[in-house]
């Protein structure tokens, strides 16, 4: 006695063809009215039928909806505030304001752009990364400053071949970080890709590769010991 065959595994072809003046489908072939895929079709017309009868003037769909102006404005005041605390020494403060900052940028609806979204969020987890370390928080910083690069995956190129700056401060506390957490082995490897993404021009950049000449000594000499 043969298998069943299993109908996930089994391809059939339809016989349909679509009406170019009425834009319903119907078999190529004659069939029962009890036949499965005479009801599917005829579903499928009803369906069609009914999309044609909704009131949509012009068949235009409406604009999108406008950011929301008091979003994007309590996120910049968050950000003005957090600032003027770690320039009077309070980062703690600081980073608990940008907190706030990143919980609004991330509640952000999705209907809105996700670049929008993803700028803010590079730009707040850069600036929590910096309160964080300055106050010896390294574990913070470096997890808000590798936040902070996938959010803004490195530099663009303008259409006139202009090269547009990336992230290099949120590599750079990142690899800072590593460093004081005796991670250089790992920081090596995260400069050499803060290298390779940013490239060697731009004066932050020349940061980068200063760290990194001192990360590569010290596994070094951590290798020699």
């Amino acid at each position: 006695m043969a298998a069943a065959e299993d109908p996930l595994n089994t391809y059939t072809h339809l016989p349909i063809y679509l009406d170019p003046s009425t834009k319903t489908i119907h078999p190529q072939s004659p069939t029962s009215s009890s036949d499965p895929l005479l009801t599917t079709i005829t579903r499928i017309n009803d369906l069609h039928t009914s999309f044609k009868s909704l009131d949509t003037p012009n068949s235009v769909p409406p604009p999108p909806l406008p950011l929301n102006p008091k979003r994007t404005a309590n996120i910049n005041k968050l950000r003005e505030s957090a600032a003027a605390s770690a320039r009077k020494g309070n980062n703690t403060e600081a980073a608990r304001l940008l907190t706030f900052a990143l919980d609004m940028a991330a509640g952000r609806p999705d209907w809105e752009p996700v670049g929008l979204k993803r700028e803010e969020l590079a730009v707040c987890y850069l600036a929590r990364a910096g309160a964080h370390a300055e106050i010896g928080e390294w574990v913070d910083a470096r997890r808000d400053a590798q936040c902070s690069v996938e959010c803004k995956a490195g530099p663009t190129v303008t259409p006139q071949g202009q090269r547009v700056m990336g992230n290099p401060k949120a590599f750079l506390i990142a690899g800072k970080s590593l460093l004081e957490m005796g991670r250089t082995e790992e920081a090596v490897q995260w400069l050499e890709r803060a290298i390779e993404v940013e490239g060697t021009q731009q004066e932050d950049c020349k940061f980068l590769v200063k760290m990194l000449e001192e990360a590569r000594e010290k596994l070094t000499r951590e290798e020699a010991a």
